[in-house]
Order: structure tokens, then sequence, then C-alpha cells
């Protein structure tokens, strides 16, 4: 592979108008594409093969007008009033007014009036479902009351659900990316190239899928994920190859052959480490849930055009670069780096040396008890208690919870589905006994029928939130007690049930995945470094950095501790979606550090070097490199957290912590000093095994012998 990356790089370093004529064609035809094709994204999160999808199927089939999504609006009388029915009534003719709504329900005649009578729930039903309600209906649903005086009037429910945007904050994570990328370098026009080659990459990532928004139904989270990612890994994999280009001018290479060099070896690592980012986010497939798919391959195209970018489009910026690409006193010198050397050997040293113990025990014994805490992990789909404090359906769900209590905002729906009007009816009034009976549920609502009264609903209300504990009990224990009612089938759905359908399946999927994960990176280590402790070390690390990050992530956004730092208001549980996703992310990003740093390693044991000596050596040539591309993924990711949406916040947060975690507590300290104590022993590898794998020459080592060939023969040659 190194062989062949060499030839693409040294084809790009030559080529250079044409292949970056090339990129920014399709970057154009794509935004073109994008400009024209896009579609909303969608809020709305389906689970085929669960008791509540499979409820709000056959709710479409038969009773469709009871299928589209619902909005409530909270209507509350000054302290100390009370609703009048006259008072009401202009809120209710807004509402039905409002493009699409089919059925508005007065709190008077639906009960839906608190026991003083200053709080009121108004129900509108539409006549699509939530991904299809425009924004100009939306906003004509948020206008009304508006006019109203002497009332507050709040809107929620399923209908507030909108896009999420990227606001300013995320550019600080660039921002600082690009202030490392000066530093690192010592130079503007190394960083903005390695910046600017990036930041093409994501362009062109986006547009493409932005492209296929009207093809594929994407939730709102998927493209920020796929941003996300193709923001760090794309500067990370521009840095690498950058750096090692650096290495070859400074070691007297001709630019040419620098950048065939570079890409066929630091080129190589990224093909590598992009591939393990890719197989894992697709690998999200095998949980069997449609919303996390596309996310996971929205986000894989995304790094996998990064890859490609960093490999062709690189080299041909640094053609158009020259030497400006070193800094003005390297310049000066022709080139050459002086003979010194940096903060890395001196670490390297110190960690491989007589700290290595004291570093692996610490390290390790840390990392353990930070994740304490993620035993006592809790997944749920977000609700709008943890939206943004002074969004619109933040007040609604507060206004509500004010008036009514926690489980208005959690509302049930039991679908009862029976042959005829007559076992339909019965099998309702023995549904709403049975359901008012369960622990943890407040009331049940009169049913509604459908036109041929053999599908009924009942709206139930739970005593707690969406999100608690108690709540999910009473789904389990209505289920089991109603499964026993005969003449109709009896099934709980409505978001609250989904929620926690979706939740259950992500946590029984995840330990399976992260089985996968890990297995996946021992055969895929093992391929490249021809070892076997090196992938179990790698793998045991890996574990090590996702159980501290669940414990911290979880101490700050579920038990509340330091919450307010991050704009966490109101603790509660994980996205439900989170921790796979999670594993999936940060075992790619891992294996990027695992790579970069072991592989100098190997190149210096298999040239001859003593073990002690290529570790020392591996993290002196790389510890530069890695520190500052996780300080550049720390801060691309940290850049999220300021954004107000709670899935995108959380999910911003873990991935920087894990980042950090993983470089510089598991890579920078543990390896070397697990590497210091196996010694040659690192490198062993069974020689049938070593025989059955196939040599991937991740470090360049046929390259580097192949090019040393032709320089005897060349210089063998008579002048």
């Amino acid at each position: 592979m190194a062989t062949l990356l060499y030839r693409l790089g040294r084809f790009s370093f030559r080529a250079r108008g044409r292949i970056a004529a090339a990129w920014l064609v399709l970057l154009a035809l794509l935004g073109l594409g994008a400009v024209t094709l896009m579609s909303p994204t969608s809020d709305e999160f389906s689970m085929p093969g669960t008791e509540s999808q499979q409820a709000l199927d056959d709710l479409g089939r038969q009773f469709p007008e009871a299928s589209g999504a619902t909005g409530t609006i909270v209507v509350a009388a000054p302290e100390g009033s009370a609703l009048e029915p006259a008072g009401l009534a202009p809120v209710l003719r807004e509402a039905a007014d409002v493009d699409g709504v089919i059925a508005v329900m007065d709190p008077f005649e639906a009960g839906a009036v608190s026991p003083d009578g200053r709080y009121a729930l108004i129900q509108l039903q539409f006549d699509r479902g939530a991904d299809e309600i425009t924004d100009a209906q939306r906003s004509a649903y948020e206008a009304v009351g508006a006019g109203v005086d002497d009332l507050r009037v709040e809107h929620g429910g399923e209908i507030m659900g909108g896009e999420v945007e990227v606001g300013s904050t995320e550019a600080l994570g660039v921002l600082v990316a690009a202030v490392v990328l000066v530093i690192t370098f010592g130079s503007l026009v190394a960083a903005g190239m390695t910046l600017l080659n990036a930041l093409i990459g994501v362009a062109i990532g986006m547009a493409g899928l932005y492209s296929l928004t009207s093809v594929v139904d994407l939730t709102s989270t998927a493209p920020i994920l796929a941003l996300m990612l193709g923001l760090a890994v794309g500067i990370d994999y521009s840095l690498f190859i950058t750096s090692r280009y650096r290495q070859y001018l400074a070691d007297g290479v001709d630019p040419e052959e620098a950048a065939g060099r570079a890409t066929g070896t630091a080129g190589s690592a990224v093909v590598f480490a992009g591939a393990t980012v890719v197989i894992a986010l697709a690998g999200l497939s095998v949980v069997g849930i449609p919303f996390l798919t596309l996310m996971g391959l929205a986000a894989a195209g995304t790094v996998a055009i990064a890859v490609l970018v960093a490999l062709t489009l690189l080299p041909a910026f640094l053609s158009f670069a020259g030497p400006k690409i070193l800094p003005r006193k390297q310049r000066a010198t022709g080139g050459e780096a002086p003979a010194t050397e940096g903060f890395g050997f001196t670490w390297g040293r110190l960690v491989t040396g007589k700290l290595r113990l004291p570093v692996l025990i610490l390290a390790a014994a840390g990392l353990l008890a930070l994740t304490l805490p993620a035993q006592n992990m809790r997944l749920a789909l977000p609700d709008a208690g943890t939206a943004a404090e002074g969004s619109p359906a933040r007040e609604a769900y507060d206004l509500t919870a004010e008036g009514f209590g926690e489980g208005f905002n959690g509302r049930l729906i039991a679908v009862v589905n029976g042959a005829d009007p007559q076992s339909t009816g019965a099998a309702v009034e023995e549904a709403a006994a049975v359901i008012m009976a369960t622990d943890g549920i407040l009331a049940v609502t009169p049913p509604q029928f459908n036109a041929e009264g053999t599908t009924a609903l009942l709206a139930v209300i739970p005593e707690a939130g969406p999100t608690a504990t108690a709540t999910e009990d009473a789904v389990h224990a209505i289920r089991d007690q109603v499964g026993g009612i005969q003449g109709a089938d009896i099934a709980l759905t409505g978001v609250t049930a989904l929620g926690i359908d979706v939740s259950e399946k992500l946590a029984d999927a995840m330990p399976v995945y992260l089985i996968l994960v890990v297995g996946l990176s021992i055969l895929l280590l093992m391929l490249v470094f021809r070892s076997v402790l090196v992938p179990l070390k790698a793998a045991l690390g890996f574990l090590l950095t996702v159980g501290a990050t669940f414990g911290i992530t979880v101490a700050i956004f579920q038990e509340g501790h330091l919450a307010e730092l991050v704009g966490v208001d109101v603790p509660g549980p994980l996205v439900s979606f989170l921790p796979i996703l999670l594993i999936g992310i940060l075992f790619g990003l891992a294996m990027d550090y695992e790579v970069f740093l072991v592989s100098r390693m190997r190149e210096d044991f298999v040239h001859g070097a003593d073990p002690q000596a290529a570790t020392v050596s591996g993290m002196g040539h790389n510890a530069r490199v890695v520190t500052a591309a996780a300080l550049i993924m720390t801060s691309v990711f940290g850049g999220f957290v300021f954004m107000d949406d709670p899935i995108i916040k959380s999910i911003g947060f873990a991935l920087a912590i894990g980042v950090v975690i993983d470089a510089f507590v598991v890579r920078m300290a543990l390896v070397p000093a697990v590497m210091s104590l196996l010694g040659r022993a690192a490198w062993w590898l069974p020689g049938p095994v070593d025989k059955a794998l196939p040599d991937l020459d991740i470090e360049g080592e046929k390259l580097n012998r192949r090019l040393a060939a032709q320089q005897r023969s060349q210089e063998s040659v008579p002048a």
C-alpha cells in the first residue's frame, strides 16, 4: 500500500493544477446539488420491531386521522385568577385556523384544566407527521395566542422540533485548531494550507450529504455529527502528512520525492486510521436502528472524503506552497532542521525509565476510578425538559409541569385494536381499569374511537416525567398486565414509550457492539504491527478510555456534578444512542493515535534498534504531532459543547473528553510504559500466524527498501 500511495503522492504533487481543479469542480457541483436538492432534516426516531413502533404503524392504517403530529398549547391565567371559556375562545379559534390542523380540543370539554382553574392544555391534531410540518405551519402555530392580553401562552408538542443550527460558537474550535497549527508548524502558510485542505474536504462531504437529503431521511443530528468528525479528522490527517513531508525536507529530500514518501508512509497510516473510523461508524448499522445507521453512514462518508482529500489535494497544495511550508529560520538554512531533541524524547525516556511502573499504576487506577459513575448510567431520548432555557419547547414543558405535574409532559397512548366495535369497547373498558390501577399512573382519559369503532386510543398520564425511572417501570407494568385482556390487541406507544424502547434496544446492543469493535481492533492492529501483545494492549487501553469517558459524562450530564460549567441546567439520562456512538467514534480515533505512535516504534525496531530505543524514538518523533492532533480534535469537538441542543452538546463533550483521555493518558503515558515493560516480547508473533497474515506495510518498510535499492542502483552507474 505504501508504494501505491507513494506514486499517488508524487503524481498529485506534479499535477497540482489538475488535482486542485478537479476537487474544486466537484465542490461546486455538489454545492449546486445541495442548494437545489436539499430537503429538511427530521427529528423522528423510528424503531422497527418494537411494540411502540408497531402500534404507531397500525395507527396510521386503522386510525389515520389520529396518526399525525400533535401540538400542545399551554395557557396560564395571572396568579390568583382562573381561566374562563370566553377568555380562551380567541386562542381556540386561532389554533383551528392554523393550516393542517384538523382538530382542536376545548380544555373545558376535555377536562384539561388544572384544579385551581388557572392552567389549561389545548390539544391540536395535525393531518401529517412532525417531519412533514412546514416552517410556515410551525410559525403560525407559535403565533397562536400572541395577541391575547393577560394570558401566558406557550407552545409545545411534537411539532416544535426543528433543525439544529450551527452557530458562531462552533467556529471557536476551528480558531483554536488554527492557533495550534501555527504553533506546531511555525509557519502561517503550513497552518493555513492544512486548515484549508481540511475545510475543502468537509465542505465536499457536507455538500454531498445535503444533496442526498432529498432521497434519504436524515435526523437533524446526522449532519452535525458528520461536520464534527469531518473537521477533526480532516485537520488531523493533513497535519500528519504535512509533518512527515517537512521531516523529509529537513533531511534534504527533493520536494516531489518528499511528498511521495510522506504520502506513502504517513499516508498509509492515514488510510488505516480513516478505514477504522469508517468501519466503526458503518458498523453501527448492525444495531438495526435506521436513524443510527444513517448517522453512522453520513459521518463515515465525510471521513472517507477527508482521507481522499488528504492523499491527493494535500500533495498538490504542498507543491503550490513550495519552501514556504517551512518556518522562516529553517528556510534560511536551506531547509535543514536544527539537530535538537524535543520534549517528546525527554518524556519518552522518563515514562520508559524509572517512572514506568508509577505511571502505569497511577494512570490505570485513575481511569478505573473515573469509570465508577458509569455503572449508574441511564439512557433515554431527550425531551423538552432538557431543551435550552428560554426556548419555546422548554417554556411549554415547564409551564405544563407547573400547572399539572411532570407526567403531563410524558403522555402515553394505549392503542386498542379489535375485530368489531363490541369487542373493542369491552377491551377498552377493561384496559382503562387495569392501566388506572397500575402504580405510577395518574389518569386515563376517555377513549377516542375511529369511524368504524374498531380502534380506540386511551391517553395515559404518568405521575412522573418522560425520562423518570418510575415512568419506565409503569410502561413495563402496563404492557405485562394488558397482555392478558381478551378480544383485542393492546399496545402502548407515544413519544415516551418509543423513547424507552429505543433506549432499551440500544442498551442491549451496546455490549455486542463493544465486543465487535474490540475484536476488530485486535485483528486490524495484528495486521498492521504483526504482533499479539501490541493489539491486546491497544484494546485494553481503548476500554479504559471508553469507561472513563462514560464515567465523566454520567457524572456531569446525568448526576449534575459541575454541570453548570458546560451549560447543563437540568441533569438527566444520557441520550440513548450516545454510548454506542461514542464507542464507534472513539475506537477509530484511538486507533489513529495508536498507529501514528507505534508505527514509528516498529519502524525503528525492524531497522535494528533495541525495543527501549525504538519506544523512545517513536515518542520523540511523534509526540509533538500527536499532541497537536489531540488538541485540535479536542478544540473542534469542544466547540460543539456551546450549542444549546442537548444531543450535540453531550456528543461534543464526550468526544472531547475521550480524545483527551486517550491521547494524553493512554497513548502518551500507558502505551510507552507498557511497551517498555514488554520489551522485545511486544513484537512477538507466532510463525504460522505471521505467514498467514498479509503484510500491509503501514510503516513503509517495503517502500524504504525499494527506494534504497533504487538509490544504490543509481550510485553504481558510472558518471
